[in-house]
C-alpha cells in the first residue's frame, strides 16, 4: 500500500509524515519491534513502502491503508495463524486497526521466524548448487 501522500517517500521517516497521527504512530511502534527482532536489519523504501533489508535481501514491509496498518512478513503468516485470529490476514499479510496494533512478542516471533525460514532457504540453495552434476550417458 502507498502511503497516503502522493509524493513518493525516499525514507520512512518521510513515507510516515503526512499520516495521520494514530496511523504514524502505530507504524513507529511496529517498526520499533521490528527493528528489536532484527537490529543488524537496513531500513529502506520497497515498492513503495517501508521495508527492512538483512543481508542484502527484503526482509518484511509495512504499511498504511485508508482504513487501517498492515505488515507485509510474506509466506511466514500462515504459522501464527493462531496468535493472528483477531486479525484481517492473507496470504503475507496481516492487517490491523491503527488504534490496536500488534503485540511486541507477537511481532518479534513472526520476524524471527520469518528471518528462520530465510536462511533455511539459503542453506538449502546453497546445498544443491554444490551437489555435483548428474552423469549423462550416451
Amino acid at each position: 500500500m502507498a502511503p497516503m501522500s502522493k509524493v513518493a517517500a525516499g525514507t520512512i521517516d518521510e513515507y510516515l509524515a503526512p499520516l495521520p497521527a494514530d496511523k504514524r504512530a502505530a507504524l513507529q511502534w511496529l517498526r520499533r519491534q521490528i527493528k528489536a527482532a532484527a537490529p543488524d536489519a537496513e531500513e529502506c523504501i520497497s515498492y513503495g513502502i517501508p521495508a527492512f533489508r538483512l543481508d542484502g535481501k527484503l526482509l518484511v514491509h509495512f504499511g498504511a491503508a485508508a482504513k487501517h496498518c498492515a505488515f507485509y512478513p510474506g509466506g511466514i503468516v500462515e504459522r501464527f495463524a493462531e496468535e493472528l485470529a483477531g486479525y484481517d490476514t492473507s496470504k503475507g499479510t496481516i492487517r490491523f486497526p491503527s488504534d490496536a496494533p500488534l503485540p511486541a512478542a507477537l511481532i518479534r516471533a513472526i520476524v524471527r521466524a520469518q528471518i528462520a525460514r530465510r536462511d533455511t532457504a539459503v542453506q538449502g540453495r546453497r546445498r544443491a548448487s554444490k551437489r555435483p552434476a548428474p552423469r549423462r550417458t550416451r
